[in-house]
C-alpha cells in the first residue's frame, strides 16, 4: 500500500448467502482527502462501509486500514481501531432521550477517562465548530433536521478520528442545510487532518467538496476520477448518473415484451 493511503481495498468480494453484493472491488482512500462513493440504490455502497468498520467479514480479498487488515484483527484490536473512526449515519441517529450536550459527550465518557471539566470544554469546542454551541441544552426533538445532522457531526468528530465515514449525509435536508453540512464535512476533514469516505446520491453538492469519486454499479467499480475528470467523461453510465437522465445504461422501462403486440393481444381478447 502507498504510504499516503489510509484505507486500501483489494480484490474485495462479499456475498449474503449465495447472493453476490461486492465483486472484485479495488479502491484507495488517501490521507487527508474526501472521497465519495456513488451509485444507484442497492449497489453495495453501505455494505462497503460496514466492511471498512469491521462489522462484516469479506468473502475474499481484504480491507486494510492504517496498515492493518481489518478482518484479521482480534476483537480488542478492532475495538481500538473503531475508537479512531467516526460515523455519521443517515438522518443523524441521535440518542433521543438525552440532550445535545450529552450526545456529543457520550463517546468521551465511554472511551476515555477524562475529567468532566475537560469533557465540557471539548464538547463546547465540537459544538462551536458546527455552529451550535448555543444549542447545547436542547433535546433532539427541539432541533430542525439540519441542526440534528450538525449535532451528529459534532458527535462523530468527538474523539478526533483519523477516518470519517458518512452514510448519505445529505438525505432529507433543505438546500441551505445541505450546503452547510457539505462545507462542514470539507472544513472539518481538513482541520482534523482526517480521511473522509462519503456514500451519497447527492451529485451537485458532493462534486463541490470531494477530491475523488468512485462510481459503483451492480457491486463493481465502473468508473472513477476527480470531479473534473468525471464531468468530462464520455462514459454513458456516469453521464446518465451525473445529469439525472431518465434513460440510458440504466433503462427507464423494466424489461417487457413488445407493447404493440401486448395491445393487439388485449384487443383480440376483448
Amino acid at each position: 500500500m502507498s504510504t499516503d493511503s489510509l484505507v486500501k481495498i483489494s480484490d474485495l468480494n462479499f456475498s449474503y448467502d449465495n447472493r453476490a453484493i461486492l465483486k472484485g472491488i479495488n479502491m484507495e482512500f488517501p490521507r487527508g482527502k474526501v472521497v465519495a462513493i456513488m451509485g444507484g440504490s442497492g449497489c453495495g455502497k453501505t455494505t462497503l462501509l460496514r466492511l471498512i468498520g469491521g462489522q462484516l467479514r469479506p468473502s475474499s480479498g481484504s480491507v486494510t486500514v492504517n496498515g492493518r487488515v481489518v478482518h484479521e484483527m482480534k476483537h480488542d484490536e478492532l475495538y481500538q481501531m473503531r475508537r479512531r473512526m467516526g460515523m455519521l449515519f443517515q438522518f443523524g441517529a441521535l440518542f433521543t432521550d438525552i440532550s445535545v450536550y450529552d450526545n456529543v459527550a457520550f463517546q468521551m465518557r465511554e472511551h476515555t477517562d477524562l475529567p468532566e471539566e475537560l469533557i465540557r470544554d471539548l464538547v463546547m469546542m465540537k459544538l462551536n465548530a458546527v455552529g451550535l454551541r448555543g444549542a447545547h441544552a436542547l433535546m433532539p426533538n427541539e432541533l430542525s433536521g439540519g441542526m440534528a445532522r450538525r449535532v451528529a457531526l459534532a458527535r462523530a468528530i468527538a474523539l478526533d478520528p483519523m477516518l470519517m465515514m458518512y452514510d448519505e449525509p445529505f438525505t432529507g435536508l433543505d438546500p441551505l442545510s445541505l450546503g452547510v453540512i457539505g462545507q462542514l464535512i470539507r472544513k472539518l476533514n481538513d482541520a482534523l487532518g482526517a480521511t473522509s469516505v462519503m456514500v451519497t446520491h447527492d451529485i451537485q453538492e458532493s462534486m463541490l467538496i470531494v477530491d475523488y469519486i468512485y462510481f459503483m454499479s451492480d457491486g463493481r467499480v465502473v468508473a472513477e476520477g476527480t470531479p473534473d475528470e468525471l464531468r468530462a467523461t464520455k462514459d454513458p453510465f456516469v453521464h446518465q448518473f451525473l445529469y439525472a437522465e431518465a434513460d440510458g445504461p440504466v433503462p427507464f422501462h423494466y424489461p417487457a415484451g413488445d407493447f404493440a403486440a401486448d395491445l393487439l393481444r388485449a384487443g383480440a381478447r376483448g
